[in-house]
């Protein structure tokens, strides 16, 4: 009876130590479930995060270089050009996350035609998970 007992100790311990890193996950942006769209100044960019484990949500972050493009393409003086970061906390539910964040340019002068805004160095970061994706 005691050799039957200690047995099924060491079993359920060996399935606890098996089945904890299960439970790490792998997180991962889903390259297909990441879409940038940009309206004018505003750039927004929906995803989705999977291989979550047990976390309650993510912090996600946003960050990109927004420059005042000429039609010719050419490259903006320091003052038509500017770093922008937005975040935010998402649920995490069934081992993934959902959502989207948004980042607007703001120049003055005003950026206005012919001259558009053009994004660039676009990084999406779960900082909860220390990973990142570039777009």
């Amino acid at each position: 009876m005691r050799r039957l007992a200690l047995t099924a100790a060491l079993t359920l311990v060996l399935l606890a130590a098996v089945a904890a890193p299960a439970l790490a996950g792998s997180p991962h942006f889903v390259d297909d479930k990441v879409t940038l769209s940009q309206d004018g100044a505003t750039l927004t960019v929906a995803f989705k995060e999977a291989g979550l484990g047990g976390e309650d949500q993510v912090h996600v972050v946003l960050t990109a270089t927004a420059e005042c493009v000429n039609p010719g393409g050419n490259k903006p003086q320091a003052a038509n050009k500017q770093t922008l970061t937005a975040e935010g906390s998402f649920p995490v539910q069934n081992g993934s996350a959902s959502g989207s964040l948004s980042l607007t340019a703001s120049f003055q002068p005003p950026c206005s035609p012919p001259m558009t805004v053009a994004f660039s160095d676009i990084v999406l970061t779960d900082v909860t998970n220390g990973i990142s994706l570039a777009l």
